[in-house]
């Protein structure tokens, strides 16, 4: 890990130069999940399609940390818990990661304890963990705080069966409570639970392994707890990054000529595709890639209307890269940010590139177009944010600098190389 790395991006200046195919990778949404679901299994769990990511290292840093035994072989990892004695999480670890707050379900389903700091992770407005907190006291847990760390334990040393209902659609709390019901005594209702095929993949593969979870992709999940899983050789293949394969195709959208993004399920970004083809971009979607055809694209982009929604809404990790695609795009576009209340604190360096954007609130902003952006340095706030700025480069004429590469590491991997295999200058250095 080195956060003192930055990327130097030569513009394309409006130019359609890009071309070739460019793979997506595991979801990264996916592996920070399916990673701590090892711990309801007691023997060892094989995982594929790993992505090489910096948060991907700071879990296996919390798995080690714990007494687990993670070995990686290029995109598989093989995890095993069965010497894990402890369940408490290393402070300085989980503050940097918002996804060790998945860790808790597993952990208290196993041990019927768990000790944790309040999770980090990004600055894109509070993610309070009072929906965790009131889960599982439902589910028969004492909740303890001790400065900033939490110790919830569970009455009788085991989780009990609980009727839940989310005040808000949460993908974490749903996949964290439905872990910590599968062992637990009883029965598990989850309702008005997210919908997001990273779910669905978990609960399938747990099911393989012995769960019993009825209803996941629908707003109710039922689950009847049971003993340890066993994955006896069945190996868990982590779907396709979906927003991967969506910034792929917005950046296509923007500066490709004819760009075929690979390895990915196009079902799972159908809200984008359609909303890029109304706008005038040519899309041809296939059974596993996505190619866009930059040049029989519409010379003049129309304006959209975006809402960010819950899956299978547009997603709001896709927010960021789709506000820079909307400031080249003729006449006025809006877009409203529904899942987090920060998350549009970053336009105002789009604006120092020259982007025409009124922020009206902390979830809505105007986008008038189109505008021709200037290289700049900016400092990648998050992951998300971070990516855009490097697709607001590339568009972009004259040079550009973006501090801070290590955010935009922790979600897309050797990103500099892929980006220049299909023919854009961008070099990474240290500062």
């Amino acid at each position: 890990m080195n956060q003192n790395e930055r990327f130097i991006v030569e513009g394309l200046g409006g130019e359609r130069a890009l071309s070739g195919e460019i793979a997506v990778g595991g979801a990264k949404n996916a592996i920070l999940k399916s990673m701590p679901a090892v711990l309801l299994f007691e023997d060892a769990v094989t995982l594929s399609n790993v992505p090489d990511i910096e948060d991907v290292a700071r879990v296996v840093e919390l798995l080690q940390d714990l007494g687990a035994q993670v070995g990686r072989s290029g995109g598989t990892a093989t995890i095993d818990t069965s010497r894990v004695g402890v369940s408490d999480l290393d402070d300085a670890i989980a503050r940097r990661l918002r996804a060790s707050v998945v860790f808790i379900g597993p952990l208290l389903a196993r041990f019927g304890r768990v000790s944790f700091p309040h999770p980090g992770g990004d600055i894109i407005g509070p993610r309070p963990i009072d929906l965790f907190l009131s889960g599982f006291k439902q589910m028969g847990c004492e909740i303890s705080l001790d400065g900033e760390r939490y110790t919830l334990t569970a009455a009788g040393g085991k989780l009990r069966g609980a009727e839940i209902f989310f005040r808000f659609v949460s993908v974490t709390g749903t996949e964290t409570l439905m872990m910590a019901a599968t062992l637990a005594q009883g029965t598990t209702v989850l309702r008005n639970c997210a919908m997001e095929p990273e779910i669905v993949a978990l609960a399938e593969f747990l099911n393989a392994c012995g769960a019993n979870i009825r209803g996941v992709g629908t707003p109710t999940i039922t689950i009847v707890g049971g003993a340890m899983l066993r994955a006896e050789g069945k190996v868990f293949a982590t779907v396709p990054d979906r927003i991967e394969a969506g910034s792929f195709v917005i950046l296509a959208a923007l500066a490709g000529k004819e760009v075929t993004v690979t390895n990915c399920e196009p079902l799972h970004i159908e809200m984008l595709i359609e909303l890029l083809r109304e706008s005038g971009i040519s899309i041809e979607a296939k059974k596993n890639s996505v190619m866009v055809h930059g040049d029989a694209s519409a010379k003049t982009l129309r304006p959209l209307s975006v809402r960010t929604h819950e899956y299978p809404g547009f997603a709001t990790d896709l927010q960021p890269p789709m506000v820079l695609y909307l400031t080249q795009c003729e006449g006025e576009s809006t877009l409203f940010e529904t899942i987090y209340g920060g998350r549009l604190n970053y336009v105002q360096d789009l604006v120092r590139m020259g982007a025409d954007i009124t922020l009206w609130n902390p979830q809505q902003i105007t986008i008038k177009g189109p505008t021709a952006l200037g290289g700049r340095e900016l400092e990648s706030p998050d992951i998300r944010a971070g990516l855009a700025f490097l697709f607001g480069a590339a568009i972009a004429k004259g040079t550009s600098i973006i501090d801070r590469v290590y955010h935009i590491d922790r979600g897309y991997a050797h990103i500099e190389k892929r980006l220049q295999n299909l023919g854009l200058s961008i070099k990474r250095e240290q500062v």
